[in-house]
């Protein structure tokens, strides 16, 4: 059938077929995917006008050209529009509203084919149109509560409207990614079809409706006026609770799921023009927030990493068999990990023992997604069975990669690569998973360093997204670049960090553990602290997280750093964690450490104080003293604030958005405070600058680094202005 183009521009184009059809293809003409940026935004104005103005159109299917549909709004130009006047982002937005109804209000029914990823303002878009019909590998979904907002082109106020207040709550307020079929469930979808059937499906559904076998009309009917809510007691009903559940599980720190549903109940009297408005406002006021803004700034670093990463993996080799020397929890994590995205797996220790240890944790953690739904019995069977267990290097010929996850102690890790090199290929990478060994120190025997780098991974590995890749002052940067993209390939998010005791983690988490042992030989109350962090955002207070770390292996760690940083990591006689150690109380590992813990009915450690810690702390404590709140968070947070800029000043990463990710992703520090950089940044720096003269008499980790001082007198900020 002949067809012609009523419009053509550089993001997409709409064609006409002689039976009256027309078809707008989304075809973004700069990047590998559709996405609503500014330009964008305005070709499809240009397009709604020209489909507008032409007569003889009787439906109209949106499709993409692209593997994608749309995978949202432009999210790097939210900054601009967040630090606006807001009259600047309210226009925008109204704007951007009239777009998006002037496409609903087409006097003939509308479809839109969903053949891939449709999120934010891709799914408003897709909101507007009469039917939907989404291909079997769809990804439907409004995540962005996640970036502290809520949808604001619609979708609070259409979304209800189709597929109930209660369902479209859950939506929302998740931020989560919807399979076709469960979209289609709620009704948010009309078919699911295979994707070759996609553009025919949706041109059969458009056929019905032209005929009147479909009510199109009524279809627009619904999502235009009041949500239909059966008594106002349901309605009161479905948004208290919702707002009581949302708010106890989103918590202070973060307003958007709550302030959607309250958008969603305030306009659910309304009509589509009032609701527009009152969605917009709200909006507008979230886009001022500072949690909107870090958690945007965490979007943007992390697509900023993920760009810097694939370069990396690019230029290394794929990892097609891994193996894994040292089997224990650590190490049956990381070979769980690796089998479960498909790269067969080599275990190796020297007893069975270790090696069952290894094994068992495996298929703890394959049993726990098979629990879940997760995987099926067949898939469990074919993980396990990729992982070979080992007593030799007998399998170890072959290895691509070989991570070495034994004892931390550096003696013992040197003789094992002292074996390890003459049993593997010339070409094979070898990775420690130290946690604060100098790679370069590590690698000072092997006779091919530069095939040698770090590859730390954090505990739980299967929970914890974070990856050091560590280039020590030998490791080439081929392997470097394959340590990248092995640690890809197996869904972790690698940081390219240069060579220092702790590397970027390690190194900026123990001059907050000493502020919290400072405090402590202050005499201030180690639950005290932990409650003021926690309030502060920190997932879990220092005392807490030091017991689930493991007292023994902290001091381990602290001792290494004390080594390498002497004038502002090491302490002056006993301190709270030697004394807890020399107690035997190792944490979490024998059920007491500054808390007790007993098992629950899950076998979950849960923690309780125990009274005798208090007494056993005063061994420590050399004055006494009370400290308020933003004392406690100004001791904890300056000694991490200065480490971290000092990373940037020692180029062990090369910049703050690597940082930040760093304590984020490896750390649990709050994304509402944007990363430990971000939240210095917004306290100020010159305020940050005279907390350090304020309390370098603590000593060296108080002292404010030279950068800092060079920003302040220079007025320059960390992260760069937009």
């Amino acid at each position: 059938m002949s067809e012609r183009s009523i419009y053509k521009g550089p993001n997409m184009e709409c064609t006409l077929r002689q039976d009256g059809i027309a078809t707008l293809f989304l075809d973004h003409g700069t990047a590998s995917v559709n996405k609503f940026d500014k330009d964008t935004l305005a070709d499809l104005s240009k397009a709604v006008d020209a489909i507008k103005s032409t007569s003889d159109i009787k439906g109209l299917v949106i499709a993409s050209r692209k593997d994608v549909f749309v995978v949202g709004a432009d999210i790097t130009e939210f900054k601009g529009y967040f630090a606006s006047d807001p009259s600047v982002m309210t226009n925008w937005l109204r704007d951007t509203h009239k777009l998006f109804s002037d496409v609903e209000d087409l006097p003939y029914p509308t479809v839109t084919a969903i053949n891939g990823v449709c999120l934010g303002g891709g799914m408003e878009l897709a909101l507007t149109t009469c039917y939907r019909v989404a291909s079997t590998k769809a990804q439907v979904g409004l995540p962005e509560t996640k970036l502290g907002i809520y949808p604001g082109w619609g979708g609070t106020i259409r979304l209800p409207r189709l597929i109930g207040a209660d369902n479209a709550i859950e939506w929302i307020a998740g931020g989560g990614t919807n399979k076709p079929d469960a979209v289609l469930k709620v009704g948010a979808l009309d078919a699911v079809v295979a994707d070759d059937k996609l553009l025919e499906s949706a041109y059969d559904l458009l056929g019905d409706s032209i005929k009147g076998k479909l009510n199109w009309e009524s279809r627009r009917s619904e999502k235009i006026n009041p949500l239909k809510i059966i008594t106002p007691t349901e309605g009161v009903m479905v948004f208290e609770s919702a707002k009581a559940f949302v708010g106890a599980k989103a918590g202070p720190h973060y307003p958007a799921p709550l302030e959607a549903i309250k958008a969603i109940q305030k306009h659910a009297s309304k009509g589509r023009e009032e609701a527009s408005e009152i969605e917009i406002q709200g909006f507008v006021k979230l886009a001022q927030t500072p949690v909107a803004d870090n958690l945007v700034t965490i979007f943007l670093s992390d697509q900023f990493n993920k760009k810097k990463t694939k370069g990396h993996a690019k230029a290394g080799n794929r990892v097609k068999t891994v193996g894994v020397l040292g089997a224990g929890i650590m190490g049956g994590g990381i070979a769980y990990q690796t089998a479960s995205r498909g790269i067969p797996t080599v275990m190796k220790d020297i007893n069975s023992a270790a090696l069952e240890l290894g094994l068992n944790e495996a298929g703890k953690l394959l049993n726990k997604q098979l629990e879940r739904g997760k995987i099926n019995s067949l898939q469990l069977s074919q993980v396990m069975g990729s992982i070979t267990p080992a007593l030799s290097y007998g399998e170890f010929g072959h290895l691509d990669l070989v991570i070495e996850a034994v004892v931390e102690n550096e003696n013992v890790k040197k003789s094992v690569y002292k074996d390890l090199e003459n049993q593997i290929s010339n070409d094979a990478i070898i990775a420690s998973n130290t946690s604060t060994i100098s790679i370069t120190g590590l690698a000072k025997d092997l006779k091919r360093p530069e095939n040698f780098c770090g590859i730390h991974f954090f505990n739980p590995v299967h929970r914890m997204p974070l990856v050091e890749i560590i280039k020590g002052e030998k490791s080439s940067d081929h392997a470097v670049n394959t340590a990248v993209s092995y640690a890809l390939s197996i869904g972790k998010t690698p940081i390219v960090v240069n060579d220092c005791p702790g590397f970027l983690v390690n190194r900026v988490l123990f001059p907050y553990f000493f502020g919290f042992q400072q405090l402590l030989a202050d005499g201030v109350d180690y639950r005290q602290i932990d409650k003021t962090m926690e309030k502060f955002g920190w997932p879990m207070g220092p005392a807490y997280l030091l017991d689930v770390v493991g007292i023994d292996t902290a001091v381990h760690a602290a001792g290494v750093m004390a080594k390498g940083f002497p004038d502002r990591m090491s302490n002056e006689g006993e301190s709270a964690m030697t004394l807890m150690n020399s107690e035997k109380r190792l944490g979490q590992k024998n059920d007491k450490g500054f808390y007790s813990y007993i098992k629950d009915r899950k076998g979950r450690p849960k923690k309780t104080v125990d009274p005798q810690v208090e007494g056993l702390l005063q061994k420590i404590v050399k004055t006494k003293k009370e400290a308020s709140d933003e004392e406690i968070i100004d001791r904890m947070m300056i000694p991490m604030i200065n480490e971290s800029i000092r990373c940037l000043e020692d180029n062990i990463v090369a910049t703050p958005m690597e940082v930040d990710l760093g304590v984020l992703y490896g750390l649990g520090f709050p994304p509402f405070r944007g990363g430990v950089l971000k939240y210095a940044q917004d306290c100020g720096l010159e305020q940050v600058l005279e907390k350090t003269k304020k309390y370098e008499n603590l000593g060296a980790a108080y002292k404010a680094p030279n950068m800092l001082e060079q920003l302040v007198a220079g007025k320059k900020d960390l992260y760069p202005k937009v």
